[in-house]
């Protein structure tokens, strides 16, 4: 394993005492910073970039080919730490404690240490790692940005409000499919200079606004009810791409609870809390974003009424309707606009 000690005072420095134990070349644009490594240590990236109101955020896209450790000094440098592992997994422990805690795929987390501690980070060996992590300075965060802290839950509230990092805290909390999609759109900005940053910037907003959603979501779900099992959540998602890959599935609720091994109202709650829909909802959803993606299908050219058998539905009056509900035009004069468009083109 290869210990990296990290002592710097804000997020450029680590990146900066990352890069001397592992190499690679920081490239700076507009503010934004990019490691870039390709070597025995290491394959891939680590981007950084720091905003005026007390946040920053750190990715990693990069592969390890030994197992690393980080040792952070939080007595220099103590944000914060809002992580969400889009691919892959990592592990935490604070420096008195023996077990590791693991940071599971799509698993938004929530860590600080206490004013002279330490937060030993790990990463495993030869596995992608995409992981999105917005760390926070608390005082200059709260003086910018959060000038009413008390729209949190207390339990955030007080962690936002320790000025003087006088208390850990760790929350891991259950899956959350948003974060996923929102932290998988950075990768896709096109825009060059100050457009992207301040793009990059929007969506880190969006991205703590959703932790601490969350945060409140389990907070509430601890009080009020037995909580979803990380596993359970597995299988809900295993049961939501099957229809994703086969909308043409006639599908029941009784059918999908057995072939899942979860009661109907647990299924339910699973689908609710990852996708906010009910089970029914979620299939009809599907069928129609694939719908619309056979329309504007320039290789298929399928008919209206093709495409609502291949989606599994038997009405073209009723797909009819739910499609102009969904999208505000019916599908024929979606058809028509996209033909009527290539025309002119």
């Amino acid at each position: 394993m290869k210990t990296i000690r990290i002592t710097a005072e804000d997020t450029a420095g680590t990146v900066a005492q990352i890069q001397e134990a592992i190499g690679g070349k920081i490239i700076e644009r507009w503010g934004e910073h990019i490691l870039e490594v390709n070597n025995d240590i290491a394959k891939g990236s680590i981007h950084f970039i720091t905003f005026e109101w007390g946040g920053s955020l750190l990715e990693y896209n990069i592969t390890f080919f030994e197992e690393i450790e980080l040792v952070m000094d939080a007595s220099e440098y103590n944000p914060i730490h809002f992580t969400y592992c889009l691919k892959g997994f990592c592990k935490h422990r604070f420096h008195d404690e023996t077990e590791q805690r693991t940071l599971e795929e799509l698993q938004p987390s929530i860590i600080t240490s206490k004013s002279g501690g330490y937060n030993h980070g790990y990463f495993p060996k030869d596995i992608y790692l995409h992981i999105n992590v917005v760390q926070i300075s608390r005082v200059k965060f709260i003086r910018k940005r959060l000038n009413d802290a008390s729209i949190l839950n207390q339990k955030l509230y007080k962690v936002f409000h320790d000025s003087y990092h006088e208390n850990r805290f760790v929350y891991l909390g259950t899956y959350n499919l948003k974060l996923a999609e929102l932290i998988d759109s950075l990768n896709h900005i096109e825009q060059k200079g100050m457009i992207r940053i301040m793009l990059i910037e929007g969506i880190v907003y969006q991205i703590l606004s959703l932790h601490m959603i969350q945060h409140d979501k389990d907070v509430k779900t601890e009080q009020n009810a037995t909580p979803i099992l990380f596993e359970e959540l597995e299988l809900v998602k295993e049961i939501a791409e099957e229809i994703s890959e086969e909308v043409s599935k006639e599908y029941t609720l009784e059918q999908l609870s057995e072939k899942s091994g979860l009661t109907q109202v647990k299924l339910q709650e699973g689908f609710k809390h990852l996708y906010a829909r009910t089970v029914t909802e979620y299939i009809r959803h599907v069928r129609l974003e694939k719908a619309r993606d056979l329309i504007n299908d320039e290789e298929n050219n399928l008919n209206i009424s093709q495409i609502v058998y291949t989606i599994g539905l038997s009405s073209r009056s009723y797909f009819s309707k739910i499609f102009k509900r969904k999208y505000g035009i019916s599908p024929s004069q979606f058809l028509k606009n996209k033909q009527k468009a290539k025309i002119i083109a």
